[in-house]
């Protein structure tokens, strides 16, 4: 394995016509959609979804509600292994892109909706299980995490990252079921009302490791607050179209995924804790598998463990005591 990490970035296009390709992680939300029999039909709601939630937020100059539209773009990153042209996907994410269908102008929007991750599946669905086999408590391995956050901020960090995007990712997931969020007097005009949790979660933790800060937010009209990780300045950095860009498209995918949080019929108090169980909630009309990507997420972790982890451990390892 090489010392100095490279990166070689593919983009393609998510829309209605889209179809996985051999090298896609099949637990992302988006290629869970695309797949069976309802899969246009699958894409092209989520899509029109998306849309409407745009033009919700962004309602200023937009009287029909039909100013814009989202065009998504699937990222996919292989980190180059050795000189003879070895690669391992590593990270898969979506990025925005902003029409304006009154200006004909398409403005770049944020990078990083729907972040996932070999190495991030290995860490959770293998190391963290094989951990806790037969242990009476749950604890967490040394160095959990070191790998994948070192490996996520050389790629934030890299030539290859600055030559494709402007500005540095936001990562937008949902709320943990196991934490209670405060409201805050804090309201920001796009992100909404601001929630504190009770305390810090793994997932918090695992995302410090990768450079990230995080903070909570629920829109308007939306069913309970969001988790965004950033770097820098949530509220400055970036524009009020690029944060509806991101509340839109991860929306749609936690309504769809996680309904009984985001779809749910009741909204967020001022002290709330999330509940998967909530059976008071609605549907979408998009068929999702949520039990095949909690299979396949095992199964790509020991893809990593095997393909990654095991063959290059020895260089992983010094490459996670070399600070950034």
């Amino acid at each position: 394995m090489s010392k100095n990490l490279t990166f070689n970035i593919q983009s393609q296009r998510l829309d209605e016509h889209y179809t996985p390709s051999t090298n896609t992680r099949i637990t992302t939300n988006f290629a869970n959609l695309a797949r069976g029999e309802h899969r246009q039909s699958n894409l092209r709601k989520a899509l029109n979804m998306i849309n409407n939630r745009f033009n919700t937020l962004a309602n200023w100059d937009n009287p029909t509600a039909e100013r814009y539209s989202i065009e998504l773009e699937i990222i996919s990153v292989d980190i180059g292994l050795d000189e003879n042209s070895q690669s391992f996907p590593s990270i898969e994410i979506l990025k925005t892109n902003i029409v304006d269908n009154k200006t004909n102008k398409c403005i770049e929007g944020i990078v990083g909706n729907n972040f996932s991750s070999y190495v991030r599946d290995y860490d959770f669905s293998v190391l963290l299980q094989q951990h806790n086999k037969n242990k009476p408590q749950f604890s967490i391995p040394d160095n959990f995490g070191e790998l994948h956050g070192k490996l996520f901020q050389s790629f934030v960090s890299s030539t290859t990252y600055k030559q494709n995007f402007k500005k540095p990712p936001v990562i937008c997931l949902s709320v943990s079921d196991n934490k209670t969020y405060h409201r805050t007097a804090n309201e920001h005009p796009i992100l909404g009302i601001e929630y504190q949790p009770n305390e810090s979660s793994l997932t918090e933790q695992y995302f410090k490791k990768m450079g990230l800060q995080v903070r909570y937010f629920m829109p308007a009209n939306s069913a309970a607050p969001f988790a965004l990780f950033f770097f820098g300045d949530l509220l400055n950095d970036y524009t009020n179209l690029e944060l509806i860009s991101t509340i839109s498209t991860m929306e749609t995918f936690q309504k769809i995924y996680r309904p009984e949080i985001y779809n749910a019929n009741a909204t967020a108090g001022k002290a709330y804790k999330p509940n998967l169980k909530n059976a008071d909630h609605s549907l979408t009309q998009i068929i999702y598998d949520r039990d095949e990507r909690s299979k396949l997420a095992a199964e790509q972790g020991k893809f990593a463990e095997e393909h990654f982890i095991k063959p290059y451990q020895s260089a992983l390892e010094q490459f996670t005591t070399v600070n950034i």
